[in-house]
């Protein structure tokens, strides 16, 4: 651009609980700048917008004060807030648009994100003078509404729609309508993944890990989808949104987030120390969510889930400041799916092994992040118990492909004796 050449930028308000928190910059370059303003930043008392804005984390206030400037795509926090894969594709086709292009997504689902937090555009006039003082030669352009399109085929690998529900039927959430639970549609590569799914999430539950409502949703009973190709199935799995609660909106973030990591690097960074000693030392209820936390990494491996990254682990601001472990989600059997697989997501105590793993790894996992080993070790034997007592008498009558349990069943006899059912 010349010395002389006015650059053009879009901007988006962000707005958390309804206030407004920062301005997000798009420039013609790629450049996205996200600026918070004064009110936010200098209130102690404001709500989360991610732990690393919270007045109690290191450095909280240093990271507010300066703008987060990334080139291309957005900050992580903002990144990840977008859907990947298919999904996102199939969003950037109908908006005309490259699949890179975040910050016309994020314009595009600003009304109903994951969490509480809402991106709006702004009119050039309802720009603040010092968010343009910040871009010398610059000139905000007005931004339309992004409308897309519902016309265009793709064939997704597993599609995740925000739905509302309405005397048994769902349709895809538009406008100011809230969507109450996510549905995904049946995969084109992995055979019967709802039915997978649920029969994970109904055995997790079993062994007391915390999940929202679930269910199986007939596909004729979906409306208004794009035109995706689906397999030859008849069955979404739905799972209720526990950042909803009418119409209300509950913010959360996941450890991505939290880590600011972008998706891509969801399996490389990060291990399950580092998020049990983060919710130890800042969840509201440290001790429930850590020893939850430690049921859920047992039941993982017990369901030869090798998927949960760091994506699939999130924090939950109820009341708006701080943060508690989520509900699980995404808990699937991936063993049936991917030849030999026998690793889980992230390290735990030195290995990624579930054939491996003992009760030494998660007593050295405890450690680790600073964690009494006694709160620990009765909740991974109650996982156990239930697990052993209750899972193969209830796997009979789930849903699960009948090769898919064989597989399961074997899965669960080359665990270590500490664990095996």
């Amino acid at each position: 651009m010349s010395s002389h050449q006015v650059d053009e930028i879009g901007v988006l308000k962000l707005l958390l609980h309804g206030r407004i928190i920062g301005y997000l910059t798009s420039h013609r370059n790629g450049r996205n700048v996200l600026s918070f303003v004064d009110e936010f930043k200098h209130d102690s008392n404001r709500p989360t917008f991610s732990l690393t804005t919270h007045p109690d984390f290191p450095r909280s206030d240093m990271l507010l004060s300066e703008s987060w400037k990334k080139n291309h795509r957005l900050h992580p926090v903002l990144s990840n807030l977008l859907p990947e894969g298919a999904l996102r594709e199939l969003i950037a086709q109908g908006l005309k648009v490259h699949v890179d292009n975040e910050f016309q997504i994020l314009s595009y689902l600003g009304r109903d994100l994951p969490g509480a937090l809402m991106a709006q555009p702004v009119d050039p006039e309802e720009v603040p003078e010092n968010i343009l003082s910040s871009h010398e030669k610059s000139r905000v352009v007005k931004m339309e509404s992004p409308v897309r399109e519902n016309k265009f085929s793709l064939a997704g690998v597993q599609m995740k729609f925000s739905m509302k529900e309405k005397e048994g039927r769902y349709n895809l959430s538009k406008g100011d309508v809230l969507g109450d639970w996510i549905i995904k549609t049946p995969s084109t590569r992995h055979q019967y993944v709802p039915l997978n799914e649920f029969t994970a999430m109904t055995l997790a539950s079993l062994a007391g890990v915390n999940i929202p409502d679930i269910k199986l949703v007939e596909l004729e009973k979906l409306d208004n989808l794009p035109q995706v190709n689906l397999p030859d199935e008849k069955l979404a799995f739905a799972i209720r949104r526990f950042d909803r609660q009418g119409r209300a909106r509950i913010h959360m973030e996941d450890f991505a987030q939290v880590f600011m990591k972008y998706p891509h690097e969801k399996y490389r960074f990060g291990n399950y120390e580092q998020i049990g000693k983060i919710l130890y030392q800042y969840s509201g209820e440290g001790l429930y969510d850590i020893q939850q936390l430690a049921r859920r990494l047992l039941v993982n491996i017990l369901l030869a889930n090798g998927d949960a990254h760091l994506k699939n682990w999130s924090l939950l601001y109820s009341d708006q400041r701080t943060p508690r472990l989520s509900p699980a989600y995404d808990i699937v059997t991936t063993r049936v799916y991917i030849e030999d697989e026998k690793q889980f997501a992230l390290n735990l105590g030195k290995t990624k092994n579930w054939y491996e793993v003992t009760h030494e790894h998660f007593q050295l996992w405890a450690e680790r992040a600073d964690i009494p080993w006694r709160v620990i070790k009765p909740h991974l034997d109650d996982v156990l118990d239930k697990a052993r007592t209750l899972w193969p008498e209830k796997l009979k009558e789930l849903p699960m492909l009948e090769e898919h349990k064989i597989k399961l069943k074997e899965h669960w006899t080359k665990l270590s004796k500490d664990f095996r059912i």
